[in-house]
């Protein structure tokens, strides 16, 4: 054995070390990376051939958290970890999208990359290093790749920009980023922010590739001491004199329908795919299905070629638009009856439908990762179905495509929901047609569900997708606004911008060339600008505020909140008193602690509702005051008087002398029971005690010509106060029974 490490030291003098040689060795490169205490093993394995007919580079991504890292247990029945969760799913995803377009075009080969967290303290996090580990175990590994790469996080934290945060310094920046690049070149971004400039998000990426630069020199000098020596492969046959003759007959026919400007996604695709029916008629019958493959790649080519020189050259694209033109829409809210809110947005031929609904603290969705606990109250989730596209086949779950594109949606609007919001929000994006972005088409109709909702957000969001047309041979380049679908899968970038008409919330590019000048960057994030802002005014016409109340069938919900040590009594010896008060309101009551303080939510169909259950819980935090009156019920009665619950929870003396203005000498004598309804006066609280004592008698008119009777002495007044019934009921927030006996008594 002999492992070979290297370290990169951050600008804050933290440092990762590469080590490799050590763990997994028959995987063709492995990699282990450590931060502090977190540590992840990054391993590749890639077949020796090409599957049969495969002409696309089959690649995946997994990255794997395990909760032992953490000190903790999986949680469910079987105590083990199982399918990946949503932020491992968008870990892989960052990592994917960095990694999948640096293999050589005509590497067909099976490729698993795996990264797995086997050691962490919660201060770092982990997902900023993994696309690190995946590019070095590649670079220590014989599979072809034109790495290698790095991510990183960048924050901005009071102001300044800081490479790989901890999660506490993340929860303080406004801007949040995760970049990934090759030594030259931006390949990925994906983040959030607090309506920042164009200019700030440009200076956040800088930042970024500074480090990259590093962490890639460290792979290189890592690569040169392993001593690696990349496979040779061959997994594609090629004829160039077929390649020459596709383009020679079929380029003029591709550049004439690239050029004609129809919006008709379908008839385009149709008309292309005539043109390569039309050449594959020419090849004789018995060598067509052998060449079929390879005319297929060669006329994808010229498709690409004849829609790139067709904008570069005429300005002219696929659906006749200039550059920064966007295509028709139309929005409409209240489109749906059943939900809180809902809305549609169309914009070309993508459209979607989106739905808001309000709940309670009981909607809340529980988060277990192996470094996340916590609750959330906003929710997205986006579904796209095969019939949005046209595609005739069944819709099998939800995909990793569908929670990246909804996390990024989510990422644009979460900013913007309003603060200390009593209800927990979901929105539901269903994408029904799809010819663009499909999840900044969600951005808008999410916004609009919730204005629909009467959600007072904080402002409108609205988000574009830009792409880029350049030519490698010169300097020539197009930035076009609101991109089709071909746009996106012919051209040489996808950035989404999302935001306010004051700043940015969030971003996603991913860059399909060799280099990207900060300039075309900068001019792409200005045109996105204009972009937003041109649909803004048009959700803004569309609705120009949040509704002003809720639609009726929204459950109403009040917050309240009451001291700590009051919390046991609302509750109530095993839940008694709370589930009480749901019963006979008819509400639903949620009670947290945080600090000194109990905050109670209150959650019901109607007012009469909310209010019946307000008021029970008001009565039980009340503070009883000398010369109030109160009506409580009689739950015990002794020789020398009653105990009367005057308000929930606490108990008072009703002396026998106290009942009324007649004499009484034995409690039978006063027509009392337990369980009657009694009007009382508070009249004293003992200072030292605490406890209670009640009138009936000073609630009365006292009778002309009354004289009080004489006391008797001391020794003759019968037991004490409270002796006989002693301690407190319901729990330790109850009141004492009643007061000792005295003098007055």
């Amino acid at each position: 054995m002999n492992p070979i490490k290297k370290t990169i030291t951050l600008a804050d003098g933290r440092e990762i070390t590469l080590e490799t040689g050590k763990l997994a060795k028959q995987a063709d490169g492995a990699v282990e990376l450590r931060m502090g205490n977190t540590m992840l093993l990054a391993t590749v394995v890639s077949a020796k051939e090409a599957g049969e007919g495969v002409d696309f580079m089959p690649l995946q991504v997994e990255y794997k958290e395990k909760f032992s890292a953490a000190g903790r247990y999986p949680g469910g029945f079987q105590k083990r970890e199982g399918r990946a969760s949503d932020y491992e799913i968008l870990t892989s995803r960052l990592v994917d999208r960095v990694l999948r377009p640096l293999f050589p075009e005509n590497y067909h080969a099976d490729t698993f990359v795996n990264v797995i967290m086997f050691s962490s303290d919660g201060v770092d996090m982990p997902d900023a290093l993994a696309g690190l580990a995946a590019s070095a175990a590649i670079a220590v590994s014989d599979v072809p790749f034109h790495g290698p790469i790095s991510e990183v996080r960048v924050a901005r934290v009071d102001g300044e920009f800081v490479i790989n945060p901890t999660f506490e310094q993340v929860e303080r920046a406004d801007i949040e980023l995760m970049v990934g690049a090759t030594y030259d070149n931006i390949m990925m971004v994906e983040g959030e922010m607090n309506e920042v400039s164009e200019a700030d998000l440009l200076d956040a990426l800088k930042a970024a590739h500074e480090a990259i630069k590093a962490q890639c020199l460290v792979q290189m000098e890592l690569a040169k001491e392993v001593g690696v020596v990349k496979r040779e492969y061959c997994h594609e046959v090629n004829d160039e004199d077929l390649r020459r003759d596709v383009r020679e007959k079929c380029y003029d026919k591709a550049y004439a329908i690239a050029k004609a400007g129809c919006a008709d996604k379908h008839w385009r695709s149709d008309e292309f795919k005539k043109i390569e029916e039309e050449y594959l008629e020419t090849i004789p019958e018995e060598e067509r299905e052998e060449k079929a493959p390879m005319v297929a790649r060669y006329y994808h080519d010229v498709e690409k070629d004849a829609m790139r020189r067709c904008v570069l050259d005429e300005g002219i694209r696929l659906d006749g638009r200039k550059t920064d033109e966007i295509r028709p829409i139309w929005c409409e809210v209240d489109y749906l009856p059943g939900p809180h809110g809902s809305a549609v947005f169309t914009r070309g031929e993508t459209q979607a439908l989106a739905t808001c609904t309000l709940g309670t603290k009981l909607d809340e969705k529980i988060l277990d990762d192996v470094l996340n606990q916590g609750k959330e109250r906003f929710l997205l989730h986006y579904n796209f179905p095969p019939f949005s596209t046209g595609e005739a086949k069944p819709q099998r779950g939800v995909g990793r495509r569908e929670i990246g594109h909804g996390n990024l949606a989510h990422r644009a609007l979460k900013r913007m929901f309003p603060d200390d919001f009593p209800y927990t929000c979901r929105i539901v994006s269903d994408i029904l047609e799809s010819n663009g972005s499909s999840s900044m088409a969600t951005v808008c109709a999410g916004t609009l569900s919730l204005l629909d909702a009467g959600v007072k957000m904080k402002k409108p969001v609205a988000g574009i997708a830009m792409g880029l047309i350049s030519d490698s041979d010169s300097s020539k380049y197009a930035v076009l606004s609101d991109i089709l679908g071909d746009e996106d899968h012919l051209g040489d970038m996808d950035f989404k911008v999302t935001g306010t008409a004051d700043g940015i919330t969030a971003t996603q590019m991913d860059i399909k060339c060799d280099g990207l000048s900060y300039e075309i960057l900068e001019k792409a994030l200005n045109q996105a600008k204009q972009g937003r802002l041109h649909i803004l005014n048009i959700i803004n016409e569309t609705i120009p505020a949040p509704r002003e109340d809720y639609k009726p069938h929204v459950p109403r919900i009040v917050t309240m909140t009451i001291p700590k040590e009051f919390i046991g009594a609302v509750i109530g010896p095993g839940g008694k008193i709370i589930q009480g008060i749901q019963e006979e309101s008819g509400a639903i009551v949620t009670i947290e602690e945080e600090g000194d303080q109990g905050f109670v939510e209150v959650a019901a169909p109607n007012k009469d509702s909310i209010d019946k259950a307000v008021a029970r819980i008001k009565a039980i935090v009340a503070q009883p005051e000398e010369g109030e009156v109160y009506t409580g019920k009689i739950v015990s009665i002794l020789e020398f008087g009653a105990f009367v619950e005057f308000m929930p929870g606490r108990d008072g003396l009703l002396h026998i002398s106290e009942i009324g203005w007649n004499r009484y000498d034995k409690m039978e004598d006063t027509n009392l029971h337990e369980g009657d309804e009694v009007t009382v006066k508070l009249i004293e609280i003992d200072k030292k005690t605490g406890k209670f004592r009640l009138s009936m008698r000073a609630l009365q008119p006292k009778p002309e010509g009354y004289v009080e009777r004489e006391r008797a002495p001391r020794g003759d007044r019968g037991p004490r106060g409270g002796q006989n019934r002693g301690g407190n009921r319901g729990g330790n927030n109850r009141g004492p029974r009643g007061p000792r006996r005295n003098d007055k008594e």
